[in-house]
Formats: C-alpha cells, structure tokens, sequence
C-alpha cells in the first residue's frame, strides 16, 4: 500500500522498546516529585538503563485489569486474544462479526512511527505495526448516513478483575467523526516495535490516532459501528468538564488540573527539559484542515 502522509520521524527518533514498556513505572516516579513524564528520546538510550523484562512490564494503564499500576501486567495474561472477533455493524453494507484472521488477511500491515501524546503531559515515539482504519471500513462498505465510528473494548469480567469496580462506566467506548477514521494517518494496530502488542497494551488490536490524547486509542477492540449520531465515550462520561469528544493534543488548551503548553519524552530521566506541544501533536499540516471553522478552545 502506498503511504499517503507525511512521515517527519524516524526509527532514530522512536522512544527505545524498554522506555516504552517502563513508562508507567516512570510516571509513578515522576508523580511522586510533581514531575509528568521523562527525558528526550533521542538521548534516553544513553541515559535509561532497561530494567529485567519483568520489571519494565510492571506498570501500565488499563484499568479493566486493576488501577494499581503493577496490576495489568500482573492480570492482563488472562484475557484470551486468540481467536478474538471484532463485530462490525451499524451503517455498513457488509455487518457481520470478522475474526482477527479475516481482518488481518485482506489487510497491509506496514510499520508507522508516530508520536503518541498522553492527557497527563508526557509524551514518546512509537514505531506502531498495523494498517489504516479507513482498508477495514471500506471493507465493510460505509454507507452515506454515517457520521461517526463507535469503538467497544471487550468487556470479560471473568478474565478482568479490574470492571468489578466502578471505575468507570464499563465496557469501555470511544468514538470518531467519520472524516477522522478515514483519515489515512488513523490506524488499527497490532504490533509495536515489531512484536505482538501486549495485553496490557491492547492486543490484539487497538486504534491509534496520533493527533488526540492517547486515551483516544482504544485498546483490544470488539466492535465497530457505524452511525449517524455522536456515540458516547468513556471519559466524557465520567467528567465531561476535563474530557470532550474531541480531544486534539492543543497546548493553548489547558486541561483544568494542569497545563497543555509543553509535554515530556518518556526515556531518559526525571529531570529532563520539557519540550513544547506541538498543535495536533505535530500533525498540524495534516488535520487542521478537518476542524476548519470550529473553535478549538470550546470543543475539546
């Protein structure tokens, strides 16, 4: 498949498979101090010493698993991803429920390096494995009254300790406007760093939308709909005032507990520089056209 976007990264640029898998543990760190985030990638090979593959999977974020940080590494490997169906319906030609087999045999699975932006101020490279939302919706034949895609995580409660506590609303959603999942640089993954996508990290498929907070980009997908109305989203739910549908990385738009203006790279220590955010997280040229005429400060 043909690339159709701007790729300013490289695999020099890519914050290092350990830094990526420690993130959480970092954070946790970083909390403690009043710091978000860690060092530039580009320096953090020199400066992070990769911990033991047990230590550097011990935190991370995905809270059907547990809140504990400790807690998806440690409950994740009961969710079963194999065989996984993700059931595509709503305005579609061609509904149905389409095994990962199905799915990742009509598709080109091409490597993409893209920033990834967090809520909480800190920020990486990643070097996703997967391909373009808009080769899976065309595959299922979107209709013209579609206006929105609606994304579901699994919801297991016999492999997720974690939903048995309202945290909140489960299972988990989150939603695109139509343009935005056909947008070539939307895609679907299914590995990071040439590898499998872990557990705890959203296997075995996850959306990515590299110019929204990092929340955006649902994890372990089950279903995909097609509809004419704004479908609902997790957070939104849970606090509308600091969570909108939109979510677009905009450092001139604080979020009500902390400032968007600047950011820090997971990977090389503590008390690394921040860097500044980057409108739409760099990907300015991109997009900006697709909220032409919207005030960005209002729809967050």
């Amino acid at each position: 498949m043909a690339h159709r976007w701007k790729n300013d990264l490289t695999r020099a640029d890519a914050t290092p498979y350990a830094a990526f898998m420690n993130r959480r543990q970092l954070m946790g760190g970083a909390l403690g101090l009043g710091l978000i985030g860690a060092a530039g990638a580009a320096r953090a090979a020199e400066e992070l010493v990769p911990n033991s593959w047990e230590d550097i999977t011990q935190y991370n974020n995905y809270y059907e698993f547990g809140t504990r940080k400790d807690d998806p590494a440690r409950n994740a490997h009961t969710l079963t991803t194999s065989p996984w169906t993700v059931k595509i319906d709503g305005l579609v030609d061609n509904p149905g429920d389409y095994s990962m087999a199905q799915i990742l045999d009509a598709m080109t699975i091409e490597e993409r390096i893209y920033r990834f932006r967090c809520v909480e101020a800190w920020s990486m490279v990643i070097p996703w494995n997967g391909f373009e939302l808009a080769d899976l919706l065309t595959m299922a034949g979107v209709q013209d009254g579609a206006k929105y895609v609606a994304f579901e995580t699994a919801l297991r409660p016999d492999e997720m300790p974690g939903v048995s506590y309202p945290v909140l609303d489960w299972p988990y959603v989150e939603g695109l406007r139509l343009d935005e999942a056909m947008h070539p640089l939307t895609m679907m993954a299914t590995g990071i760093y040439g590898k499998t996508i872990p557990n705890q990290n959203g296997a075995p498929m996850r959306l990515v939308v590299p110019w929204k907070y990092g929340f955006k980009s649902i994890k372990s997908i089950v279903r995909i709909t097609l509809t004419e109305d704004e479908p609902p989203t997790s957070w939104n739910k849970a606090n509308a005032r600091e969570y909108g549908f939109y979510s677009n990385v905009n450092p001139e738009v604080d979020h009500p507990r902390w400032s968007q203006a600047s950011e820090r790279l997971v990977g090389g220590g503590l008390f690394a520089r921040r860097q500044p955010t980057l409108m739409f997280n760099g990907y300015a040229d991109e997009v900006a056209s697709l909220y032409e005429g919207m005030d960005l400060s209002k729809f967050i």
